[in-house]
């Protein structure tokens, strides 16, 4: 099987990798004790931009593996990245300090520069509105394990599709599969950038846009919920997209007794339900969703680091 020398873009992944990494994440899962198969490893986790749950999941993954670990939370500001230091001098540098490298990048297509240069592993944390290929991959593996199959299965992305890293690199992971009908729902400012929906059509995957939520909720297996990013966007464009899709107890029910919620989070008012639906109904699938990082997370280290 293939192996990755980076982990840069959803793109990269076959399916064979796919079920290999489901499968170290279905291990790590089931085990109480993981064999510190990492161990007298090194992770630094470089974040340009803020993160929770991709940085501590990281971490957590890597310490649990019998690693150790380097980090810095806003490299933006307490790096020499004040100073004017370029990412790809950056990475020359501290590259020769760890055994692999987890980068989010405030600018699009950084992280793929950093790669080229490094002498370890690189991992694609989110760079800028471009791709958040781990968060795809446990995207996925949520589906597969909440759903069942990774085919004949209907979703529907919602929210800021023109800035959101996430529902880019979930699309590109889905267009390897049989049988994915996508509807995306935004506001006429926030759709789903060209460059996708061409993916997707050379990939034969039916996809559609359109405005209405509650006209899809029925229908599909998967709602994937996405906050509007208030960071990338002018006040302008953020007040018309704002509040225009959201789920609550007034349409929640509309969904299939079979379907999940999804939410890469931090949700921030586009899902309004009370703590105890969020907790009881097994249609609320994104804090498990969260969970599976870790799983999935440990996959991805081991790939790239144990040869």
């Amino acid at each position: 099987m293939q192996r990755l020398k980076h982990f840069v873009e959803s793109q990269q992944l076959n399916r064979d990798i796919i079920f290999d990494l489901f499968r170290h994440a279905d291990r790590f899962r089931s085990q109480k004790w993981v064999e510190p198969i990492l161990d007298k490893k090194i992770l630094m986790t470089l974040f340009y931009e803020p993160s929770t749950r991709t940085r501590l999941s990281f971490e957590s993954a890597m310490t649990r593996l019998g690693g150790h670990v380097l980090t810095t939370e806003n490299a933006k500001e307490f790096s020499s990245a004040v100073k004017g230091e370029s990412i790809e001098d950056t990475i020359r540098v501290v590259s020769s300090y760890a055994h692999c490298i987890v980068i989010r990048h405030h600018e699009n297509g950084s992280i793929k520069r950093a790669a080229e240069l490094s002498k370890v592993p690189v991992i694609n944390a989110g760079d800028g509105s471009g791709q958040h290929p781990t968060q795809a991959l446990l995207d996925l593996y949520t589906i597969y394990k909440e759903i069942g199959r990774i085919r004949d299965i209907k979703v529907a992305m919602v929210g800021d599709l023109k800035n959101g890293r996430t529902t880019r690199s979930l699309s590109y992971l889905l267009g390897k599969f049989p049988n994915i009908q996508i509807t995306f729902i935004s506001a006429p400012n926030l759709k789903m950038s060209d460059d996708v929906k061409t993916y997707l059509a050379r990939h034969n995957v039916k996809f559609d846009e359109g405005s209405k939520l509650g006209v899809v909720l029925p229908e599909v297996d998967v709602v994937y919920m996405t906050r509007i990013q208030k960071e990338r966007m002018g006040e302008k464009d953020y007040k018309m997209a704002n509040g225009n899709y959201i789920i609550d107890e007034s349409n929640f029910n509309l969904l299939k007794p079979e379907a999940r919620i999804m939410h890469p989070l931090p949700k921030v008012g586009e899902i309004k339900l009370p703590v105890d639906v969020e907790e009881k109904d097994p249609r609320v699938a994104y804090f498990r969703q969260a969970e599976n990082g870790l799983y999935v997370r440990m996959a991805v280290l081991e790939h790239l680091i144990r040869r």
